[in-house]
């Protein structure tokens, strides 16, 4: 499959080389040697809601981590209590004289210690904790996979408004020849060299080629819409930033990560792996909850008829006991729940296959794509300077009165298509340039984590100069 070279060169056909294991830039995306493109991405990244949400979520599993580290230790309470005591008249029990015998009222003031402890016997709380590590982890590779995306989004959102803006251009140069051509045989006919019939024609053609514009500039709007709302902002706010493919340059020289490496950069790959850890840790979850629990608790305090009194000599009391519980038998609910979490454990494998064998399937389909690019671009700028010289000769005709309408206008509609499939070539080849860059996982940095990662992974991105 892999090549050293990404397909043949040539005049007006840059040449790409595929470096097999070469690191994959941090900021690949200046690759493009495009400040805009890099200052878009900044812009988008500091401001994006995704990435704050994917940050949020991750606090969030840090948090419970810790909360579930915090049943390792003793779980200590304190208690204050003043109750007001009236003791009933014992004498009415028996029948007596009620007046014989007086009611008693008191106070009761008790504070108290109580402290509980669970020992981990079985590591139900060690695999817990693994558990909720493995979360936060899942959540570390999905704020990467979501930077990933939102990249490589923006890279490629700019690299298709650069297309329409090339398509545009293109449509605009062959309105503006055949309004040329139609001025032409305008004045054919009003010397009685050509039937009304053919100026009619070029009306048409000229006619057909203006309806093409509005659908390609409904399309670019609604691009710049796509870029705003990537870099995190409302329409109303646009970007001040416009691409066209004249100052995006394709990169010379392609990252090709060795199959070790690419199971290590992609995101998803080491998410899905995280995905797995957990489902393990929810095995032993599971196992520990059919074993005995043991409980350690102990019980201390003061008691007294007043508050100075509660702290006098001789008030104390104190209570330790050890208790342990042990299912017997509860319908099988607790085998079954570790069958449950077994079965989790082999959809996290299967998955975390699948993914692996996705991440490859990715990078081949990209290094497929820019070979075969490279040979659809020189086809296409063949045509294209074809379609050119072709229309070149039969307008110099049409101007002798050589060739008919029908000559014209066939060369016309040629060179239009030939001009706009080189153009949506050049950014295909552009495109699946950035699609590269994905598949291997976009060359996050390892030690990029929160709360500067932004920092870290965007440090180097202030210039244009491409990583090559």
């Amino acid at each position: 499959l892999l090549q050293p070279e990404a397909g043949p060169g040539g005049p007006r056909i840059a040449r790409q080389h595929f470096v097999t294991g070469q690191a994959v830039s941090a900021r690949w995306w200046a690759a493009f040697r495009s400040q805009p493109l890099n200052d878009l991405i900044r812009d988008s990244v500091n401001h994006s809601p995704t990435l704050q949400s994917a940050e949020a979520a991750i606090k969030v599993a840090q948090y419970n981590a810790l909360a579930q580290r915090g049943l390792w230790a003793p779980q200590v309470t304190g208690n204050s209590t003043t109750s007001q005591i009236l003791q009933s008249n014992a004498g009415t029990v028996f029948g007596g004289d009620i007046g014989a015998v007086p009611q008693t009222q008191f106070s009761l003031v008790t504070h108290q210690l109580t402290v509980n402890f669970v020992p981990d016997i079985w590591g139900a709380n060690f695999r817990a904790v693994e558990n909720l590590d493995a979360v936060t982890e899942q959540q570390l590779f999905q704020l990467e996979a979501a930077y990933l995306t939102l990249t490589s989004n923006v890279v490629t959102a700019a690299i298709q408004e650069a297309s329409f803006r090339g398509q545009i251009a293109a449509t605009e140069r062959i309105i503006a020849i055949e309004r040329r051509l139609l001025g032409i045989l305008n004045r054919q006919h009003e010397a009685g060299q050509v039937a009304q019939a053919d100026v009619l024609a070029q009306e048409a053609g000229l006619a057909a080629a203006e309806q093409l514009l509005p659908p390609l500039q409904k399309q670019l709007a609604q691009q710049r819409d796509l870029l705003t709302a990537l870099a995190g902002r409302l329409s109303a706010d646009e970007i001040m930033q416009k691409f066209d493919l004249a100052h995006l340059k394709l990169p010379a020289n392609l990252p090709v990560s060795v199959p070790s490496k690419l199971v290590d950069q992609r995101p998803d790959v080491r998410a899905a792996e995280a995905v797995m850890h957990s489902a393990s840790a929810l095995v032993g979850v599971a196992i520990a909850a059919r074993l005995p629990n043991f409980l350690l608790s102990a019980n201390g305090g003061t008691s007294g008829y007043n508050f100075a009194q509660s702290f006098a000599p001789g008030t104390g009391f104190y209570t330790v006991a050890a208790a342990a519980t042990a299912p017997i038998f509860d319908g099988f609910t607790l085998y079954n729940k570790q069958r449950a979490a077994e079965a989790a454990l082999d959809q996290a494998e299967a998955q975390y296959r699948a993914t692996v064998i996705t991440a490859f399937q990715n990078v081949a389909d990209a290094l497929r794509g820019l070979q075969a690019d490279a040979h659809a671009m020189r086809a296409a700028l063949h045509a294209e300077e074809t379609a050119k010289a072709s229309l070149d000769i039969v307008e110099k005709q049409l101007n002798e009165g050589q060739v008919n309408q029908l000559a014209v206008l066939n060369a016309q509609q040629t060179y239009l298509t030939a001009s706009v499939i080189r153009v949506q070539t050049e950014a295909n080849r552009l495109a699946d340039t950035a699609a590269l860059f994905m598949a291997l996982g976009g060359g996050w940095p390892t030690t990029c984590m929160t709360p500067v990662w932004r920092e870290c992974a965007m440090g180097e991105a202030t210039t244009a100069a491409a990583p090559d």
